[in-house]
């Protein structure tokens, strides 16, 4: 599968946890990246954005980057991106996961500001 632009991954929020049982939740992560995408909408245009359930197997990431790279959110990389700083790798395929790191990797690769400390 060909990614010709950076992908964003995120999950939707509202989902249920077994281990939890009667409790809905949201991730925090992902509602953090939803902020900055609401905050600089130039971001809409330059990613894919993908939105998946909480539930594992997760066959969206897997087929882009692996069973065992299945933690959310991720980015991405484009194909034709240059070799990243810092960026993990599957079969070729450059991704950052945390946010954190897909914080600082939109802001070398789009442009956005960095998050203040």
């Amino acid at each position: 599968m060909m990614v010709d632009r950076d992908t964003l991954i995120l999950i939707k929020p509202d989902f249920l946890d077994p281990a939890f049982p009667d409790t809905r939740f949201y991730c925090w992560h992902c509602a953090l990246l939803e902020g900055v995408l609401v905050s600089f909408p130039a971001l809409l245009t330059r990613l894919n954005i993908v939105r998946i359930e909480w539930t594992k197997p997760r066959q969206e990431v897997i087929c882009l980057i692996g069973e065992e790279n299945q933690s959310l959110p991720v980015l991405i990389f484009a194909d034709d991106a240059t070799d990243q700083s810092g960026a993990s790798n599957f079969r070729g395929r450059q991704f950052v996961a945390g946010k954190d790191d897909i914080l600082s990797a939109l802001s070398m690769r789009h442009n956005i500001p960095t998050p203040h400390p």
